[in-house]
Parts: C-alpha cells; structure tokens; sequence
C-alpha cells in the first residue's frame, strides 16, 4: 500500500509564487545589509551540541532539535544510565551534534574560529535558516529563516543607533509604514531585580516579564512568585507594569525606580543617547518606543534589547528583534570583544505584507512570454527568437509539445493563462515564411504580426 506524503508539522513546502515573494523580502534586505557595509557570511546548518546548549536558557535549551549519532549510538550507554532514564546522563551521549538554534551563537563561534582573518569591527550579515522544537502556530514554525545583521569589536552605542536605522529602512524600502522598534536596555532589568532583591534569579525574572504580553499581569506575578521572587519584590515592581508616557518620561519615572541602582542608571544613560540620536537623525517609517518590560528571555544580552511589531491593527508576534551581548564570545574563549545585532523574522514579515497587500505586482512576474509549440521547424525557430530575447532579459520560453490538433492549441494557451504568462507567440507555416512573429496580448485579446526587433521593443 503507498504512503500517504505528509511533512514535518512546523515546516512548509513553498511554491513559485511564494518563493518569489520571500525572494522580493530578503533580497530588500540584502540590498539594505549591504548599503550599511555588512559582509556575507554563511555557517553550517548543525553545531556540536556544546556550541548550542546553555547559550539561551533553559526554556531555550528545550527547543533545541538533537541529532542522533550515527551507527549504533545506544551502544555507550550503561545499563546503569539507561534504567535512570536521565536525559542530562543520556542525551550527550547518543546525541553530539543539533541544528541551529537561531544565527547569533554559531556567529560568535564563527568570530572565534576565524579572528585572525577578519578585521574588528567586523560587521557580517547571514540569512539561513534555523530550527526550534516549539509549537506550531500562526507565525510560529520549526524550521524557519532568520536574516541577521550583526557587529563585533565595538562598544560604541552608535551601533545601537545604526541598526535602529537600518532596520526603518529595511521597512520603508518594504513599503512597511506603523512598525514600532520598542528598545529597553538588559541593564535597567538587572537593576530592577537588584532594587527588588531578587539579583539570583534574573534569568527566571527577566523571563517571567518577557511574557508580559502574552500572558498578562497576574500570570507573570504568579510564574515569578512560582520561581522563588518575594511577594515583597513583586509588590515593588507595580509601577512598572503601570508605567506609560513618551520616551522621555518613562525615563524620568525609571530613574525614581531605579535611584539605588548604579547597574540600572547605567541602563538609563545608555537609553538616553540612543534616543536622543535617533531624534536628531529622524526616522521615516518606523517609530522607536521604550518598553520597560521587553527582556526577550535570552541570556547573551548585556545591554540594549530590540524587539520590532507589526502594524497596529495586524495580529502578530514580534517581526524582528536583537541587541547588544558585551561577553557571548568569551564562552568560547575571546574575551573582552563587544557584539551587537539585529534579526528580522522572514516568515512573519511575509505574513505581514500578504495580509497588508504590500507585494508588488512585479513579484509575481515570471515568464513574459510563450512561444506556441506548431512543429519540430517552427519550434527550431522558435528556439533561436526565445534566445534573443532571453539574451536581452526578457524571460520567454517554448512550449515542449507541439500543436497536433485544436485541443492541443487550447491546452497550451491554457497552460499560459493558468500561469498568468501575459504574452504568447505563435509562429506557424506563415510566419514561418515570412520570418514574422504573430504576438498576441492574453489580457486583451489582440494580436499582431511583427518582426524580431518589433517583438523585443513591445515585451521590453
């Protein structure tokens, strides 16, 4: 009996159409990648298990798809280890190897491996795509692209300022008008959790707040008293759940909030600069927004924090999002060198557009012209026309079978429409004769006999 095709819940098959479309978002953001002089870079799709694990959490850690080894991998397990059934004891032996989380750590590997080739700061951009065991949803899949832009070696805040940039217009060249790129800073959530005493729990705190929006209020109370914070703590952080205003004034509400604490001014001061640059230069799509509660729940971050919405009215997650990570490279032994990146999510970004309308017409153009199929001479003729043209960029092809009745002219000038070809050529016995080419408009209906250089001019 045959298998039923099916594919992994999480991933998708992706036709023409749609690969055209992904192909007009990363090619725009290529452009973009290039215009502010980041380099191509390019790592494999699985990492040594080492490389991934512990770089992103525990909830991160989870998500991470394992490779078994190859061979027969059960045959280093103990009995012992095997009756315990611990994962920790189990899985770095019969697993060694898994894919790629997200671009980021496998980058700072990359800079480790590679720094006596490169020249700090080193800016690279990387689009490829990563895998997370996560739930399926909308906008949500297990494989999926990321495209990257980072900067190593440098911990000018300027850098902030320039991906902010970049990413207003990555969204204006998209066409993309209302995204909001909220900014907070991994130093005001350390002092925050200094001011509330819970300093030894700041991964499971800044996690715990990340869900904000997701989960509401009373559940990220009740996950952070779930995780040993005092009641005492959470009552401190009411007015940060409250707190509302431009840039400006949460910042002067922070302050108050955060007097104690020289980590969280520190934080302060950093949002400050990058704000007031961002006023003077002006963005012209995108608007910058101050979200105390953004943490992102990865723990490489040091400083500011990114995370990009779609616009009000579109239901969806987060469409891009980064920041900065002082010490992600010294877990591989180069200390002291500074990163900051950026990434926007692909696949979001597409869902975005569709539902907004925002696809070019031009997107979906693919082949301008057909030439109909009468005969192995007319096809031979045909051949050297769709060469020309091909030669002068006008995307043209032959059909493969020629005419033998009525219903096969149908079929193929059919097969024209369905693909919304915009133009076919017939040349039949008479055309033929007289070197002539008969090209007919699929929209309209009209049809004229022209010549070679005629035919180039009205497809051009």
């Amino acid at each position: 009996m045959a298998q039923k095709p099916s594919i992994p819940k999480g991933t998708r098959d992706f036709n023409s159409e749609t690969v055209a479309k992904r192909s007009y978002i990363t090619e725009t953001i290529k452009q973009q990648f290039k215009v502010y002089g980041f380099q191509p870079i390019e790592t494999p799709s699985f990492e040594n298990s080492d490389t991934l694990i512990g770089k992103y959490g525990e909830e991160g850690d989870r998500l991470i798809f394992k490779i078994l080894n190859s061979g027969e991998y059960l045959k280093k397990i103990s009995d012992a280890d095997y009756q315990e059934r611990l994962e920790s004891k189990l899985t770095p032996k019969i697993s060694e190897k898994a894919l790629r989380y997200d671009l980021t750590v496998p980058f700072a590997r990359y800079v480790v491996q590679h720094q006596n080739e490169i020249e700090f700061p080193f800016k690279r951009y990387q689009v490829q795509p990563v895998w997370r065991a996560d739930r399926p949803q909308k906008g949500r899949f297990r494989e999926f692209y990321q495209c990257d832009a980072d900067v190593v070696g440098s911990r000018s805040l300027f850098q902030e300022v320039e991906f902010i940039q970049l990413y207003d217009a990555v969204f204006t060249a998209l066409n993309l008008k209302g995204v909001t790129i909220k900014i907070n800073n991994r130093k005001i959530l350390s002092g925050i959790a200094e001011v509330i005493g819970a300093q030894d729990k700041l991964i499971d705190f800044t996690v715990a707040l990340d869900k904000l929006d997701k989960i509401g209020e009373e559940k990220v109370k009740e996950e952070m008293l779930a995780k040993g914070i005092s009641q005492a703590g959470i009552d401190k952080l009411q007015p940060l759940f409250g707190l509302s205003g431009n840039f400006g004034s949460q910042i002067e509400s922070l302050k108050s909030i955060l007097e104690s604490s020289e980590i969280g001014l520190k934080g302060i001061e950093e949002l400050e600069f990058i704000n007031t640059a961002i006023a003077t230069l002006q963005l012209k799509t995108a608007g910058l927004q101050l979200d105390v509660t953004l943490a992102r729940g990865l723990n490489y971050y040091t400083g500011a924090i990114f995370e990009v919405s779609a616009p009000e009215g579109v239901n969806m997650g987060s469409i891009g999002g980064g920041g900065r990570y002082d010490d992600l490279t010294g877990i591989f032994g180069l200390k002291d060198i500074s990163g900051v990146g950026i990434s926007f999510g692909l696949d979001r970004i597409y869902l975005v557009l569709e539902e907004l309308s925002l696809f070019p017409d031009s997107v979906k153009e693919n082949t301008k012209v057909l030439f109909i199929n009468f005969g192995e001479a007319e096809a031979m003729e045909s051949l050297k026309a769709v060469s020309t043209l091909r030669s002068k960029g006008i995307n043209a092809e032959l059909y493969p079978d020629w005419v033998t009745s009525g219903k096969q002219m149908k079929k193929q000038m059919n097969y024209a429409n369905k693909r919304d070809i915009p133009f076919v050529v017939l040349v039949g016995e008479e055309e033929l004769k007289s070197n002539r080419f008969a090209l007919k408009n699929m929209t309209s209906g009209e049809q004229e006999t022209i010549n070679l250089d005629d035919l180039i001019s009205k497809l051009k």
